[in-house]
């Protein structure tokens, strides 16, 4: 299997689709407060998706996946089921939201701090950003996938934080994850080369301590295995004749949308 090079037809349907996405993220940011349960914010993103923007929330029934989003708290890095615990004061939040409209997929993360920011919590989340969009302003045609995780590696590890090795970035398109695999560790001029046309997720999860985890027993939630924070953040990419196009651009990104080379 190799990647899927999309159509322009395809590729405006991933367009509308990545919109989407952020749009559920931005829209959920004044909810994520101390008080209220993950499973509220779920219900709030569900209805939003299905009622306001006409779409499908992927992750719903998704290899049994019970719930519409995954929400990932302080030390789960990731695929966390929103349940009735509430968020309190200090607390990291990782929102994963993936839209599917007319049959195209939208994937897309942040991290939300809830109250008053733990300061270790925030100190990895702006790490974590930061060697995200330093991997996105690598993309183009001819760049290897090798290359892009040897850069986030070698970013988030000069903090002597940790890459998690099990989890990766992935295609995406009419399916929810296509080829290829995007590792966000690796060595250099190894992995698949880019090509225009290919959409694909970088999504790095980023521990403060080790990057060991482990599932839980519902087969879904991951954890640090030393119950040290974890953070993440995704966009999903075109990657154009000359650089890239952040399908899942927020207001709040500090990054352009198309970056060139």
């Amino acid at each position: 299997m190799s990647a899927v090079i999309k159509t322009p037809e395809e590729i405006e349907k991933m367009r509308v689709a990545g919109r989407l996405a952020a749009d559920v993220l931005e829209m959920i940011e004044p909810h994520v407060v101390p008080g209220i349960t993950t499973d509220e914010l779920n219900t709030i993103c569900h209805d939003y998706i299905v009622n306001v923007q006409d779409a499908v929330p992927a992750p719903l029934n998704y290899h049994g996946f019970p719930k519409s989003i995954c929400t990932s708290v302080n030390h789960v890095i990731c695929h966390g089921i929103p349940n009735d615990k509430a968020l309190k004061e200090g607390d990291s939040v990782n929102i994963d939201i993936t839209v599917i409209k007319d049959g195209y997929h939208g994937d897309t993360s942040k991290m939300f701090h809830v109250g008053t920011p733990n300061i270790q919590g925030k100190r990895l989340a702006e790490v974590t950003q930061e060697s995200l969009y330093l991997a996105i302003k690598m993309v183009k045609p001819g760049v290897r996938l090798g290359d892009i995780g040897a850069a986030i590696q070698k970013y988030a590890e000069s903090f002597n934080y940790s890459i998690v090795r099990e989890y990766c970035g992935h295609g995406i398109g009419s399916e929810f994850h296509e080829e290829p695999q995007v590792m966000h560790y690796g060595k250099a001029g190894t992995g698949e080369t880019l090509k225009a046309g290919m959409c694909l997720t970088i999504e790095p999860m980023v521990n403060a301590g080790k990057r060991q985890c482990k599932l839980l027993k519902d087969d879904w939630t991951v954890v640090t295995k030393d119950r040290s924070l974890s953070a993440q953040w995704e966009h999903t990419l075109l990657v154009t004749e000359n650089g890239v196009e952040i399908l899942t651009l927020r207001s709040d990104d500090t990054i352009d949308r198309i970056i060139e080379h």
